[in-house]
């Protein structure tokens, strides 16, 4: 792979400085170089994307999540040794990975609190050293929702831990508001898949989506003021008690869900994509009138024509506005692409990708600069 080299000069340069005038939320940073990992080479039909950078190079690596000064990444990570996910955070400037959860269990899930001084991760090893198992039925694309999972208060290094939620059955998916300091995370705890936020000490619970099937995967808007989430959405009643049944077997089938929208407090609820495919880990872009976001759509729509079913795990970032209009596609890698996050000053984009792996089932993380 090559890099020209006044484009690798210009990332090692590339500075998050303050601007005049900044995207609604958007936060200016102080002066800061990227120098973790290396350069790759970037990809012809990928123009939002310049000077791209692979961050890691083995194992799964996914979900990584942008303090709020935009010096780090906070990330789940597994490696061929390690028996399941565990919370890193990742220096931007130096490369330096730390572990911050226990080492044991299964994690999923993780933020940065306001501050930056305190982390919020989803976790079983309360429940058991060795991590939780669910036997999946062999039928389709599907997510394991662990019964086990509850969330944990930490320090930013993973010490004065603390556990956060108490109540049977699933409590992750936990993300932070910039502007409030709210958490929103998806549970369980009554009966079905919902979104519910709370205060950073677990104070003021309050469900925030009400509907059957699975709510999840929320974040803020820059400004506080909305939600953009995942939502499933079961073509008919038989579907919708198949899913039913799954969520008893700790299952999810993410092959029907669709990017969703709604107010902090979960009013004017509304749908975005209608594609019929799996949509998920939605972010807002600065100004929060569009959305970046993950999808196999394509893939499906070959699936149908061609029959193999094999391009249907085709899963690309995709560029939508607000009202639904104007989808664009983003990356063209050939290869899963997801979990895009823009870091505070809306400068530059971390995503998740198998591109460029060195072996089969790798997933790494990149960043670059974004380019609107």
């Amino acid at each position: 792979m090559k890099l020209h080299a006044a484009a690798a000069c210009s990332l090692l340069t590339a500075l998050c400085s303050a601007q005049d005038k900044s995207p609604a939320g958007v936060v200016p940073q102080k002066p800061f170089t990227i120098g973790a990992g290396k350069p790759v080479e970037a990809i012809k039909t990928e123009p939002h994307l310049r000077n791209v950078r692979q961050l890691t190079f083995e194992g799964e690596n996914a979900e990584a999540y942008w303090s709020h000064d935009g010096t780090r990444v906070i990330l789940q990570r597994r490696t061929p040794d390690m028996p399941a996910d565990q919370i890193y955070v990742l220096d931007l400037a130096s490369g330096a990975m730390q572990l911050v959860s226990t080492g044991k269990g299964r994690t999923t899930c993780s933020y940065f609190l306001q501050g930056d001084k305190k982390i919020v991760f989803g976790s079983t090893h309360h429940q058991g050293d060795a991590p939780p198992v669910v036997k999946m039925t062999g039928h389709g694309y599907q997510w394991v929702v662990h019964q086990e999972y509850d969330l944990f208060l930490a320090n930013a290094d993973g010490t004065g831990l603390s556990q956060l939620t108490t109540t049977p059955g699933y409590d992750a998916e936990a993300t932070v508001c910039a502007i409030t300091g709210a958490i929103v995370f998806t549970s369980v705890r009554d009966g079905d898949l919902e979104v519910y936020t709370m205060e950073a000490d677990g104070s003021n619970c309050k469900r925030i989506t009400n509907r059957k099937g699975y709510d999840g995967g929320a974040f803020f808007s820059h400004d506080g003021s909305k939600l953009v989430l995942r939502s499933s959405f079961p073509k008919d009643e038989a579907q919708a008690a198949q899913d039913a049944t799954l969520l008893g077997q700790q299952i999810v089938r993410p092959s029907l869900m669709e990017i969703t929208v709604c107010k902090r407090d979960g009013s004017e609820f509304r749908q975005i994509t209608k594609n019929g495919a799996a949509n998920f880990a939605p972010f807002w872009l600065p100004g929060d009138k569009r959305i970046l976001f993950a999808s196999n759509w394509k893939g499906v729509e070959q699936a149908a024509k061609s029959g193999d079913r094999s391009t249907a795990r085709l899963f690309n970032l995709y560029l939508i506005n607000e009202d639904g209009t104007g989808i664009e596609q983003v990356t063209d890698s050939g290869e899963f692409d997801s979990f895009p996050m823009f870091s505070p000053d809306g400068r530059h984009l971390v995503w998740a990708s198998n591109r460029y792996n060195q072996k089969p089932g790798e997933t790494n993380l990149f960043v670059a600069e974004w380019i609107d």
